[in-house]
């Protein structure tokens, strides 16, 4: 068999070389896709069967997604990039949809997406013209700011969770801490699959002590059946402005970070950039599957960078094995028993095993961020938009003054108590929106720096 056939996106490798790294990338990914999930069904208190309609979808819809990406529709307007390229549900969003959920439950975060999408599909046809307004130093200030908004979630879980009867108990911690230093340990220590599946081997492990002391709830697991198909407008849908804005500036946001994936994608695994068609249709494709994925039940979905980085290290990329990976989620994805059996990982084990990944979408920020040079200007631009962000949003009630104001000065009829509630939910609920805004702005207002000058 000749060699290029796995190093070739229309290689055609052997079944079995094509599982075991079409397994790699699954493992890379699936505790990342399903947790999202897992934290907004906790959010919103939804029932144990729908917490399992949510993951189920969630599987689904990555595995239709990852599908789009890998074999495209159209030839002139192209939908998906054609590139070795895995989909799932983003933790980018979890911020966001947390504070929406809490307010409007999931029928408000999927009219958002909805509309999202439709703002990501803009974003693919017009790249050109907006690219310029989201350089890595906006989009490093965003994510930064999406990793530190994530920190109270991991030691909520760690500590079993908030409003849990065992929150803060020494059983909680000990599970989550031991999660956590198996994790970091493969990391650091670990070599090959053990490397690349760190988070679920620490999963797994802290679920086997979680079990030893009695954690493991199985009567979500018994009632599962054994094959159903998603249910689509499953939750509703449900237009809100004060969520449509929020999640729409973050798909704006990702539909740029989506480039940076397909640009190193291509760099890493074929030594070249992407084409133009290529950008344009992945970023269409993204915007579509999350149109889609919304009316299935499924939470926001995006490129995911560890499985940007297994082709960046391993070359390989044959679309044959990826879609291999999207079938295996789709078989997962059609069996409550899995979706169920995924709901009974406490959450002392979930907080453990995502500690690390929310310390590195904030890490990931700052390279972002130094990439850029560490000068007074970017220090400006980054560090007032993640303290406005971050200060606003952990500020109980600080815009309530401003917006009354404005209602009186208005006259508006709506009732101030619903106008406060809009702008607090899109302004101050989470600091992603507050941050991007102010970066934005800052880097359009504030001169650039000096050019060095050519020896």
């Amino acid at each position: 068999m000749k060699r290029g056939s796995i190093f070739e996106t229309d290689g055609i490798p052997r079944i079995q070389e094509a599982l075991p790294l079409a397994l790699q990338h699954v493992v890379a990914m699936i505790v990342g896709c399903v947790t999202p999930a897992i934290i907004v069904a906790g959010a919103a208190g939804l029932e144990n069967k729908d917490q399992v309609i949510l993951i189920q979808a969630a599987l689904v819809v990555a595995a239709l997604s990852t599908l789009l990406q890998l074999f495209p529709i159209g030839k002139k307007y192209r939908i998906g990039s054609g590139l070795p390229i895995i989909m799932g549900v983003s933790f980018a969003y979890v911020p966001s949809m947390q504070a929406i959920a809490d307010q409007g439950g999931i029928p408000a975060i999927l009219g958002a997406q909805i509309v999202g999408g439709v703002c990501a599909i803009l974003v693919g046809l017009t790249i050109k013209k907006i690219r310029k307004f989201f350089p890595p130093l906006i989009a490093g200030t965003v994510v930064f700011t999406i990793g530190l908004s994530l920190y109270p979630t991991a030691i909520n879980y760690m500590a079993g969770g908030t409003g849990s009867a065992t929150y803060g108990s020494w059983q909680n911690w000990l599970v989550s801490l031991v999660t956590l230093a198996i994790v970091i340990g493969l990391n650091h220590y670990g070599k090959g699959l053990f490397k690349l599946a760190s988070i679920l081997i620490g999963l797994v492990c802290g679920y086997v002590l979680a079990l030893c002391f009695g954690m493991v709830d199985f009567s979500a697991l018994s009632n599962a059946g054994w094959f159903q198909l998603p249910q689509p407008f499953a939750f509703g849908v449900k237009f809100d402005i004060s969520a449509i804005i929020p999640l729409a500036i973050l798909f704006l946001v990702n539909s740029i970070q989506a480039m940076g994936d397909f640009s190193a994608t291509t760099s890493g695994g074929m030594d070249r950039l992407p084409t133009d068609q290529e950008l344009n249709g992945g970023i269409i494709g993204y915007g579509i599957s999350n149109i889609v994925s919304a009316c299935f039940g499924c939470p926001p979905t995006a490129t995911y960078s560890q499985n940007v980085g297994i082709v960046g290290s391993t070359k390989v990329v044959a679309r044959k094995v990826f879609s291999l990976s999207a079938f295996i989620l789709l078989i997962a994805g059609l069996i409550p028993k899995f979706s169920a059996l995924l709901r009974t990982i406490p959450q002392c084990v979930l907080g453990g095993a995502v500690a690390s990944v929310f310390a590195g979408i904030a890490m990931t920020g700052i390279k972002l961020l130094v990439s850029e040079g560490m000068s007074t200007r970017n220090t400006t631009v980054a560090g007032l938009s993640i303290a406005i962000g971050m200060g606003v949003s952990l500020s109980n009630g600080c815009l309530n003054q401003m917006t009354s104001t404005i209602y009186d000065g208005l006259g508006m009829t709506m009732g101030l108590e619903n106008f406060q509630s809009i702008i607090n939910n899109t302004f101050a609920s989470s600091p992603v929106v507050l941050a991007t805004i102010f970066a934005v702005i800052l880097n359009l207002v504030l001169p650039k720096d000096p050019k060095p000058e050519a020896k």
